[in-house]
């Protein structure tokens, strides 16, 4: 495992758009914020672009994230938006320049596919943060608050499970320790059967997603299962499936669903953690260790940074 250096006054960051396009608003409050914290900013050639469902073309998002990866004045890469995109370019992302000169990656969502091929082909470790639309928030949301913790403080983390998390309920006692790992559900499943699927043996995993039916969360936890995925983990962390809904009353809710797919496992289960695309969300490393808790309710991850 690798880590970046931790960020400081002066610093550069590279703000680039891998997947989806970001309204101009967002960008802006995300430059803003960042400046806010004493930080440089650099925005990719194509970080306002638009082309079909992306940022831009295959080739000028890839070029953008390559740039950034490769610049030595960049200390950080922040990604812009989630949507739809990584996994089309991920495979052309410069490695050797991360594992020659390895910087703080942020984002989540889509960009869980760059977190594991980051980690699948570096062993670097990155940090599961917010993207431009949740920097609007503004600097006193706990979402911006956690950002800049995560990626300027080498110190642990620790979340706590809340009741005002839809998830709270998902839990299985005990306490388990191991590497954090994972991300949106949607984009961890769709790296079975290439280069980048996670290796959870000894792992925490760390789960949420947004706008997916709870049958197709459940058809992407019984495929992974199916695939052995989930041999060798060692705790589950939920965090937040925001809008995971289906209009038919008869269908069973996403609570249900969690509850039956992963309280069997025989491992310790955490839900309710503020970990997605909820109303808030904190950042926190992921390739480093942690320790889950679901007695106490916490789950205490270690730095990403150095």
């Amino acid at each position: 495992m690798i880590r970046a250096r931790r960020l400081g006054d002066g610093d550069l960051v590279a703000l680039v758009s891998p997947s989806g396009a970001s309204e101009a608003r967002r960008v802006a409050a995300t430059v803003a914020a960042l400046e806010g914290w004493g930080l440089r900013v650099r925005l990719g050639k194509h970080a306002g672009g638009r082309h079909a469902f992306f940022a831009g073309t295959d080739d000028e998002r890839l070029a953008d994230l390559n740039d950034a990866l490769r610049v030595p004045e960049v200390r950080a890469v922040f990604c812009l938006r989630g949507g739809y995109g990584m996994q089309r370019i991920v495979d052309g992302v410069d490695f050797a320049a991360v594992r020659a000169d390895p910087k703080v990656v942020m984002g989540f969502s889509d960009v869980t596919a760059l977190h594991a091929a980051m980690w699948r082909e570096a062993g670097l470790a990155t940090v599961h943060g917010p993207t431009a639309g949740q920097f609007e928030r503004g600097p006193a949301s706990l979402t911006v608050r956690a950002a800049r913790r995560a990626v300027t403080l080498s110190e642990p983390v620790t979340v706590t499970a809340t009741r005002d998390e839809p998830t709270y309920a998902v839990r299985v006692n005990g306490s388990a320790t191991g590497t954090l790992l994972g991300g949106n559900l949607a984009m961890l499943a769709s790296t079975i059967g290439t280069p980048h699927a996670l290796d959870l043996t000894g792992a925490i995993l760390l789960l949420e997603d947004v706008e997916e039916e709870p049958y197709r969360v459940d058809r992407m936890l019984v495929h992974l299962r199916r695939a052995g995925w989930f041999n060798g983990v060692r705790g589950v962390a939920v965090g937040q499936f925001t809008n995971c809904v289906d209009t038919k009353p008869h269908y069973p809710p996403i609570l249900d669903v969690l509850h039956e797919q992963l309280t069997g496992l025989g491992v310790p289960v955490l839900g309710g953690l503020s970990l997605g695309h909820g109303p808030e969300q904190i950042a926190v490393g992921l390739g480093v260790p942690a320790r889950l808790d679901a007695g106490a309710g916490t789950l205490v991850v270690d730095p990403a940074v150095v």
